[in-house]
């Protein structure tokens, strides 16, 4: 059974769209970039503590280094996450990956646009068989895990 999450689509400059999904990070509201190239889901490390109102656990040092987001070799961390929604999947103790993407979202305000929370990444997109329907403006995806 199949969970619809609407998808904004983003325009950037002149020359494309990101897209950008709702989602909640232990109850809260989060707004997720979706990159279907990111091996990983990744949290900004800049915008973590919002998710954790009572103070945010200790992060710890990711030993395998993160490409990609404009940069190489970049340095990240790792914590576990008590939840992740996307729609109405439901994700608990995610380990998450945390990197500092404060040059994304500060292009993002350079736009005049609303930061970005993280990148929805492959590593949940695959696992649940995520379809986007760029016409309805929506992704589809499974409530159970795919088999391979």
């Amino acid at each position: 059974m199949p969970t619809y999450i609407p998808i904004e689509t983003v325009p950037i400059e002149d020359d494309g769209y990101h897209l950008v999904v709702p989602m909640e990070v232990n109850g809260i509201a989060a707004r997720m970039l979706v990159d279907t190239g990111a091996s990983r889901s990744v949290f900004d490390g800049g915008r973590l503590k919002r998710f954790f109102p009572g103070g945010a656990p200790e992060l710890e040092v990711n030993l395998q280094k993160s490409t990609g987001l404009g940069a190489r070799d970049m340095t990240s961390q790792a914590l576990f996450l008590d939840t992740i929604s996307i729609g109405e999947l439901i994700i608990r103790n995610y380990p998450a990956v945390v990197l500092e993407m404060n040059h994304v979202n500060l292009s993002y305000e350079e736009l005049g646009l609303p930061p970005i929370d993280g990148v929805l990444g492959s590593d949940i997109l695959m696992k649940y068989g995520a379809r986007i329907d760029y016409k309805k403006k929506e992704m589809r995806i499974n409530l159970r895990k795919v088999r391979k």
